[in-house]
């Protein structure tokens, strides 16, 4: 690892409470389910973060850090925390983003929904930022599971369609457009609908009704 650089991984997580975490997977979990399933793939994020021992690792949740269910969640206490604030994830993102850059750190983006994105992968884009200015882990769906950056860039983050197919391919050109040019990394899976539940490892699985007979019908 660069010496020069100081890494940050920040985790942005929603609160795993059923009927507001991975809803769209209710109709294959069921509410409940899809809950403590988003329960295992935050956990499983934190550990991977950890074990790839690049530098702080930070807990940016939403809501508050002060409600209960991030009390049952067990997490290794080495993790920092802060809440995401107000604003759309771009908001939130930039933030975050601007908060640790301004401190001498390199920022490494993630969410808990790719639980392909480990520890392996983690340490591998932080060397590929000791040489490189920005690196992206982008996702099937056209969005991306890890956006790691040197400095603070706005138009990375603002006014962007969140939730469409064009969140990495936007990202891409508003960087490329500042003279950025992304490192990237191979496409990964995030689990999101019933269909994505096939991607799931098998550390994951316990619980979790046989993927081979959940619908995967596309589910608002």
């Amino acid at each position: 690892m660069n010496p020069q650089h100081k890494y940050r991984i920040v985790i942005f997580a929603k609160a795993p409470l059923p009927g507001q975490a991975k809803t769209r997977l209710s109709p294959a979990l069921g509410a409940i389910g899809a809950a403590e399933l988003a329960k295992k793939l935050l956990r499983h994020c934190v550990n991977e973060a950890l074990k790839a021992d690049i530098g702080a690792v930070e807990l940016c949740v939403a809501p508050s850090i002060h409600h209960p269910i991030w009390h049952e969640l067990d997490i290794p206490k080495t993790v920092e925390w802060s809440e995401q604030g107000e604003g759309d994830l771009g908001e939130r993102l930039a933030r975050s983003t601007q908060r640790a850059t301004a401190q001498g750190e390199t920022v490494l983006l993630i969410g808990t929904d790719c639980p392909g994105l480990t520890a392996e992968i983690l340490w591998e884009t932080a060397q590929s930022l000791a040489h490189h200015q920005a690196c992206i882990v982008p996702v099937s769906d056209g969005g991306y599971a890890l956006l790691g950056l040197h400095q603070y860039h706005p138009s990375a983050f603002l006014d962007m369609p969140w939730s469409t197919n064009k969140v990495a391919q936007i990202t891409r050109k508003r960087l490329h457009d500042l003279g950025i040019f992304l490192h990237e990394f191979p496409i990964l899976n995030d689990i999101d609908e019933p269909s994505d539940l096939k991607y799931l490892p098998d550390c994951l699985k316990p619980g979790i009704p046989d993927v081979s007979r959940i619908k995967t019908g596309h589910h608002e």
